[in-house]
């Protein structure tokens, strides 16, 4: 008899396994991956990571910041030649301005 229990228990899980499964199928189908620009990291039109650091460092001499303290945080390309990068200089804001030739045109307080 204790073989029995154990096959009807093990069947059970089973069918509890596929109606579950069968209940989650559908759902997969409403899942869809986001545009490009909905997506929450997006590289598309960043600064590259030379002249983030570029600003990073500039920030820092700028604001009297560690560097070790001095991160970008978000970029952005203006036009063809400029990308603005904010920094976090050791919790001050700063907004950079670089151009793609690697020259820091301003470094201000965001």
């Amino acid at each position: 008899m204790p073989s029995s229990r154990l096959e009807t228990a093990t069947t059970k899980r089973a069918a509890l396994l596929v109606v579950a499964a069968m209940a989650i199928a559908p759902l997969a189908g409403c899942m869809s991956t986001p545009a490009p620009q909905e997506q929450a990291r997006n590289t598309l039109n960043t600064a590259p990571a030379d002249l983030q650091l570029l600003c990073a460092s500039a920030a820092a001499e700028a604001m009297g910041a560690d560097s070790d303290k001095t991160l970008p945080v978000a970029s952005r390309q203006l036009d063809s030649k400029n990308y603005q990068v904010d920094v976090d200089a050791a919790g001050q804001k700063t907004s950079c301005i670089v151009d793609t030739d690697g020259n820091v045109k301003s470094v201000q307080p965001a």
